[in-house]
């Protein structure tokens, strides 16, 4: 296990050490801390205690880049203050345990994959970034947005898609396709608030006025909260943009007949 756990980290962090130098050394003003990586770290609890500094260093960067975090997330000290000031070996800090099980399940998931396809040449192996993606906690973007939705309502759910929309699309931290809004949404539907599912089924129109599904899903929300025009309107936008919509045209059947 702890072969694999100091491959895993010397890897993947190598990758990332270029990009993440400046970041994690940079102090505002320009001025740079009074501060160099340990000859001999302490404290060690999962990675190899003899651990070099230039692959200590790799790591930890390697941390910061793939949780979008920095020293402070786990260790002793306060953010923005030179590194000088803070108190590495502390184990104060309970996050520092979770960063150390965090690792030695990856270690443990990428021992099963190798299990799983022993002699498999570019076999699928798992990294911190492969769930996190630059974030702290690796949740879906239906996850976050039903949390939203469950304690603060539909339009801050709103809010907070489109603030990650802004932060992270094209990064391949969240899904931003159409099927994410729409399962908010019926979350929304499925507790009788339609003008919540109103407003999100909106959202996904507006960030996919090219599909008929997402007109379907508005129309739908619209009748339950009992705007029948609003929801032809949608059904009649739905069907245009995809005819073969039977749902839309069985719907609307429907509708028309009973305005008649």
């Amino acid at each position: 296990m702890m072969s694999r756990i100091r491959q895993i980290a010397v890897v993947s962090s190598a990758r990332l050490l270029l990009l993440l130098v400046s970041t994690a050394s940079a102090q505002p003003g320009g001025a740079e801390p009074a501060w160099s990586w340990p000859e001999k770290a302490k404290n060690l609890k999962v990675l190899p205690a003899e651990t070099p500094p230039t692959k200590l260093r790799a790591v930890m960067l390697g941390f910061t880049r793939a949780l979008g975090v920095d020293c402070a997330h786990c260790h002793v000290g306060e953010k923005g203050k030179p590194l000088a000031t803070y108190d590495f070996p502390s184990d104060a800090n309970p996050k520092k345990d979770v960063a150390r099980g965090m690792l030695r399940m990856l270690g443990s998931i990428n021992d099963q994959l190798r299990d799983i396809q022993p002699a498999k040449v570019d076999r699928v192996n798992m990294w911190c970034h492969t769930c996190h993606r630059g974030r702290p906690r690796p949740m879906t973007l239906a996850e976050e947005l039903g949390k939203v939705y469950a304690t603060a309502g539909a339009d801050s759910a709103v809010a907070r898609y489109r603030g990650l929309r802004e932060q992270f699309y094209g990064a391949g931290a969240y899904d931003f396709r159409e099927p994410t809004l729409n399962e908010v949404g019926y979350v929304a539907l499925g507790k009788r608030d339609a003008q919540g599912a109103v407003a999100l089924f909106r959202l996904n129109v507006e960030n996919f006025p090219e599909s008929g599904n997402v007109y379907d899903s508005l129309g739908e929300a619209y009748l339950v909260a009992g705007d029948t025009v609003q929801a032809i309107a949608s059904y009649e936008k739905s069907l245009q943009l995809a005819p073969r919509n039977e749902n839309a045209v069985h719907v609307l059947a429907k509708l028309r007949g009973k305005a008649k």
